[in-house]
């Protein structure tokens, strides 16, 4: 059974870093595409940053150069690197995961088999 646990989120000020960790178990991450997600209130939830099994990663574009997606396959861990943080960064994040070796363009929720269960980030101004 896959099992994924959020971890990393908090609280800071615009302009700040946090990094989110993702572990894993009962799945080979490194074999498929893995993905971060987020959530703000009264909004639909929308793909972040994705990874692949051949480290091929893909950013919305409101966060490129900003956040870095990686794995440690040593540690069955899903990471989201976040610098300079803003106010509209402000959401849930959610870790999911495929079946699948390669992560299709738009971040299709139906692709996604399994979800953390989401770990918050709050940013002010």
């Amino acid at each position: 059974q896959v099992h994924l646990v959020e971890s990393g989120g908090g609280s800071v000020q615009a302009g700040g870093s946090l990094r989110l960790s993702c572990a894993t178990s009962g799945y080979s991450h490194s074999s498929y595409c893995m993905a971060w997600f987020r959530q703000a209130p009264g909004k639909e939830r929308e793909g972040v940053a994705s990874i692949d099994s051949d480290a091929i990663t893909k950013y919305t574009d409101p966060v490129k150069g900003r956040f870095t997606i990686s794995r440690d396959d040593a540690k069955n861990t899903l990471y989201l690197q976040m610098n300079n943080l803003k106010p509209d960064d402000t959401a849930i994040y959610f870790c999911a995961a495929t079946r699948g070796r390669f992560c299709r363009g738009g971040f299709p929720l139906g692709d996604f088999a399994d979800w953390g269960q989401g770990t918050q980030v709050t940013v002010s101004s």
